[in-house]
């Protein structure tokens, strides 16, 4: 995954974006948790009454963010991915999913983006959660330039969303859309990659006779995307997540459910955890999610 360099980092883009829509939709109502809250400092000042801080409070935040929306207003709720959806999932089931109301959770940190902070601030299974529950858009922009669209996107609708941000980015941005985008056809399978491992799977696969497809929307699941490019390869499918180890693999097999095919899933370990610390990258390698790791593995799967 490809350090950002002299470039805006999602966080900033999505506080700028959200700042900016503050002026524009009386509807919106931001909510943080510490975490960020010093990016609305001076939009606090402009709307005290829709710029919320509670501190490490997270439970009350969602419960709140209900609220919010059972009245109409857009709540966009922020922290670090476990204190977002980890932390108070209770009232995301029943304080969002069971009341049948809508807000934007935006999240940073993904699965170990800083692993310097511990397992505390690791959030894995993240998506795999929200997928016990009904209704949720899920987004997983790979780079920065994908992240305004999407949020705007988000802020415009009454949906659940879920943005899912990342410290790392692609080299290059791919343009939104609801569903896969192909970046390479070939004949020998089709590899899925969802946002930031993008550019550690065009490296893993530069020589290789596949499609890639790239996603940056992964709820909605695109299966009909996926059973076009299937249908012109060989239906072998290698899905590469940021995340939980085959926290997809039950969409590919509802997408593909009267084609024979086989699936091989990389993300981070189901069994067990990785008790160390170290750097992104070296997870990276940890967890076969690296260039080099997933060229290895692709091949012996495809043979």
């Amino acid at each position: 995954m490809t350090a950002q360099l002299a470039r805006k980092q999602m966080r900033t883009v999505w506080a700028d974006t959200v700042v900016e829509s503050l002026d524009t939709d009386p509807r919106l109502v931001v909510l943080t948790a510490d975490i960020s809250s010093w990016f609305f400092w001076d939009a606090k000042k402009e709307h005290p009454d829709r710029v919320l801080n509670f501190g490490i409070r997270e439970q009350a935040m969602i419960d709140i963010a209900g609220g919010f929306a059972l009245t109409g207003m857009r709540p966009v709720v922020h922290t670090y991915a476990p204190f977002l959806i980890e932390r108070p999932f209770e009232q995301i089931k029943i304080g969002l999913a069971h009341q049948n109301v809508g807000a934007v959770l935006v999240s940073v940190g993904a699965s170990y983006d800083d692993p310097s902070w511990g397992r505390t601030h690791q959030a894995p299974g993240d998506v795999a959660l929200l997928d016990t529950l009904p209704g949720w858009t899920v987004h997983v922009p790979g780079h920065e330039d994908e992240v305004a669209p999407l949020l705007h996107q988000a802020i415009a609708s009454d949906e659940r969303v879920y943005v899912r941000l990342s410290e790392r980015a692609n080299s290059e941005a791919v343009p939104v859309s609801d569903g896969f985008t192909v970046l390479r056809r070939g004949g020998a399978g089709v590899v899925i990659a969802v946002g930031p491992v993008l550019d550690e799977v065009l490296a893993a696969t530069s020589t290789m006779d596949v499609t890639v497809l790239y996603a940056s929307t992964i709820r909605p699941f695109d299966h009909a995307g996926l059973r076009a490019a299937v249908g012109a390869a060989r239906p072998d499918v290698v899905l590469v997540e940021p995340y939980l180890r085959g926290t997809s693999a039950f969409e590919v097999s509802e997408a593909l459910a009267d084609v024979p095919h086989r699936l091989r899933t990389f993300g981070t370990w189901r069994d067990r955890e990785a008790r160390v610390y170290g750097t992104a990258e070296e997870h990276d390698r940890l967890f076969g999610l690296d260039a080099a790791g997933l060229a290895e593995s692709i091949t012996g799967f495809l043979g």
